[in-house]
């Protein structure tokens, strides 16, 4: 089963949703309702594959982190900082640009857990943490932008710069994630 496209990272969103249509329908189990219990069993088995590889190719950034494994990179917060210098980023540390916002980011969370285990409401932290979490997700934004420029790199490059835009890319995946991280923390704090 495939979905007939290049392995890139940049791709035909339409033609990805148009082979989506065409596979599931091939497979759907309703075509399989008078065949045997294996044939069912594969139906199904395969339906449930196929829609978790379209969500996968659909989504840009588990689409990059998908491609990428497959060409051997270690993704995810179990490799974040792995076999990196102590000056690069990982997922357990804050990047070394963002050090003094996130650490005054933590000093205001935890100061609003407190008020709110009070009883108290500050409006003006909570206006504090709604502009940093708006400024983490530009950030996020920037990365995204980032992203999408080493995807161009790893298309159309040789060997030579497709491994660099795959470190780039890596790095810019663990940098994703500490950012995510920071907005979903905020917004639980603020109860959004």
């Amino acid at each position: 089963m495939a979905f007939s496209l290049e392995p890139r990272l940049n791709i035909d969103l339409e033609k990805l949703e148009q082979e989506f249509h065409r596979l599931s329908r091939r497979l759907h189990p309703d075509r399989f309702a008078r065949a045997t219990e294996n044939e069912k069993e594969w139906s199904l088995a395969d339906t449930a594959l196929l829609n978790d590889a379209y969500r996968t190719l659909k989504d840009p950034i588990r689409r990059t982190e998908y491609l990428l494994k497959l060409h051997g990179a270690e993704i995810g917060e179990e490799h974040a900082g792995k076999n990196r210098r102590p000056n690069e980023m990982g997922a357990s540390r804050a990047p070394a640009d963002l050090l003094e916002e996130v650490f005054d980011l933590n000093m205001q969370l935890e100061e609003m857990r407190a008020a709110k285990a009070s009883g108290d409401e500050d409006p003006s932290l909570k206006q504090s943490l709604t502009e940093a979490k708006s400024k983490f997700e530009g950030l996020l934004h920037a990365v995204d932008n980032d992203l999408r420029g080493e995807w161009n790199a790893w298309d159309v490059g040789d060997p030579s710069a497709r491994h660099t835009a795959q470190n780039n890319m890596v790095a810019l995946l663990d940098r994703r994630r500490y950012l995510s991280n920071l907005v979903r923390e905020v917004n639980e704090t603020l109860g959004a």
